[in-house]
């Protein structure tokens, strides 16, 4: 395909991705209140336990504003995920081959609720992390965030987390097509768990311990439930090949003593 009808399709999968952005959108913007309540309902509860004020600051005139429509955006690219991700799949599949194509869309189709689980475990674990951090607030003292650095904390955490659910369709789409054996991304776990420990750190909305350990902990979990099922494979493929060897070996050894009688 020429390059000029390459740039038009994928303007026209931008398109498609963007008008089905648009319903999400609504529904953000409409939901932007109830949202905020929940967003910040971690510091209405340590305001009530710890009985220091805990609450959002919001700076410019326009702050407010600005936070209902990048929530509104964040939400309709949610929400219009199983979209984007097929149209994503859509533009790629015509370079590959027919089986390709089947095993792509069976990764997709567990890709996208792996990614919407993962927003969700950051949604039910964050409440937890903004209490961690904020619990070495001294008595008297009080938590009077930027709204904009605490949207930032809660967003960048369910996408990370979102990001990380995705890890094991990669592994084993990996091990499905005999690229990688799961012994071998056994083998490598010390340098996995180092891995992860940096990204986590990298990636940590905090600086603290408590939010790294809170980010790698799932993904190790994701990790090695992965290279479980990729061993599971692997023995189901090797239990395949073996049996297919020996129908092989004993249709060879039939066909011997034609092939022998052939020849006198």
């Amino acid at each position: 395909m020429p390059l000029k009808e390459h740039l038009i399709e994928a303007r026209n999968r931008l398109f498609k991705s963007a008008l089905a952005m648009l319903p999400g959108i609504v529904i953000g913007w409409m939901l932007y209140d109830p949202l905020m309540v929940a967003i910040t309902q971690p510091l209405r509860d340590i305001s009530a336990e710890r009985h220091i004020v805990a609450s959002l600051n919001f700076e410019g005139v326009t702050t407010s504003f600005d936070l209902k429509i990048q929530i509104s955006l964040i939400l309709g690219l949610i929400i219009a995920s199983p979209v984007w991700i097929y149209q994503l799949w859509a533009f790629i599949t015509p370079g590959l081959t027919k089986k390709e194509r089947r095993f792509t869309l069976s990764y997709l189709f567990a890709a996208v609720p792996l990614f919407l689980a993962g927003i969700y475990a950051g949604w039910l674990i964050w409440p937890n992390i903004v209490r961690a951090l904020t619990s070495f607030t001294p008595t008297g003292g009080s938590n009077i965030l930027k709204a904009v650095d605490y949207l930032q904390f809660v967003l960048q955490l369910m996408l990370f987390m979102g990001v990380a659910f995705l890890v094991p369709v990669l592994l084993f789409a990996l091990n499905a097509i005999g690229m990688v054996r799961g012994k071998t991304y056994l083998k490598a776990w010390r340098f996995t768990i180092l891995g992860v420990t940096i990204v986590s750190a990298m990636a940590a909305p905090g600086s603290d311990v408590m939010s790294m350990f809170f980010l790698a902990t799932p993904l190790l979990v994701l990790y090695f439930g992965a290279i479980g099922l990729c061993i599971l494979n692997d023995k189901r493929r090797d239990r395949r090949e073996a049996k297919n060897a020996k129908k092989f070996e004993a249709s060879a050894d039939s066909a011997t003593p034609r092939t022998e009688i052939e020849k006198l």
